[in-house]
């Protein structure tokens, strides 16, 4: 669902990426680990067609981004690190705008209220204004409209960062479920937990490479821990 093939993307002369191969089925979860500036959200930015490849290519159900911007998108949902929206708006009221912009479709009530709760959002927080709401649960919204677009694949960049273990525990399951109904999931993280908890997959990425990939379950959360440091000090 989710293909980079020998991805190169070069700013002046410093290769951000440097000839990265990665892809991810539907129903999967690949975790990209790496310190900051190590490519993670560049990678990111390529499949959403934010920034193009220097070399090699991007896609998203076997068609090129570059080539297929719009029809890509449309099989994509972003998550960025910070989820955006309008914090006088309640959380249904954003749900709402955003939904229709990405379906073109405007839901009705019980129907915005079953994606909010199947996004993990107490019920009796839907008419809230977002301003009141904690990062986690402005998460919830941003999963919220990814369900109403019925996004095949989802793109997040840090998305536990700044959590605390409960909340990021929660938005790990929401993962695990949105993977289980046939959604490709790609997401950055510095939480070495979370890739292992999460991740069917994981990528560890240094210096625009991709210098491991392993089964979540084939490694122990110290293995893992190990692994990843002897990276990042080689």
């Amino acid at each position: 669902m989710l293909d980079a093939i020998e991805v190169t993307k070069k700013f002046g002369l410093d290769a951000a990426l440097d000839r990265v191969s990665l892809s991810v089925a539907p129903g999967e979860i690949y975790c990209l680990l790496g310190a900051n500036g190590a490519g993670k959200t560049t990678l990111v930015n390529l499949f959403l067609n934010f920034l193009r490849p220097s070399e090699g290519s991007v896609q998203v159900g076997q068609l090129d981004v570059v080539r297929h911007s719009l029809e890509t998108k449309r099989l994509l949902a972003y998550i960025p690190e910070q989820v955006t929206l309008y914090g006088a708006l309640s959380g249904i009221e954003n749900l709402a705008f955003f939904a229709s912009l990405a379906t073109g479709e405007s839901l009705s009530r019980s129907r915005l209220l079953e994606l909010l709760e199947a996004a993990g959002l107490p019920g009796e927080a839907a008419d809230r204004r977002v301003a009141t709401y904690s990062k986690g649960m402005r998460q919830k919204v941003g999963i919220a409209i990814a369900l109403a677009k019925n996004a095949r694949a989802l793109l997040l960049d840090e998305p536990t960062s700044g959590l605390d273990p409960s909340a990021a525990n929660e938005f790990s399951a929401l993962l695990v479920k949105a993977s289980r109904s046939g959604v490709a999931v790609l997401t950055t993280t510095h939480d070495l937990f979370h890739a292992k908890q999460t991740g069917t997959r994981i990528g560890i990425m240094r210096r625009g490479r991709l210098v491991e990939e392993l089964r979540g379950a084939d490694v122990s959360h110290a293995d893992l821990q190990s692994l990843y440091l002897r990276h990042m000090s080689a």
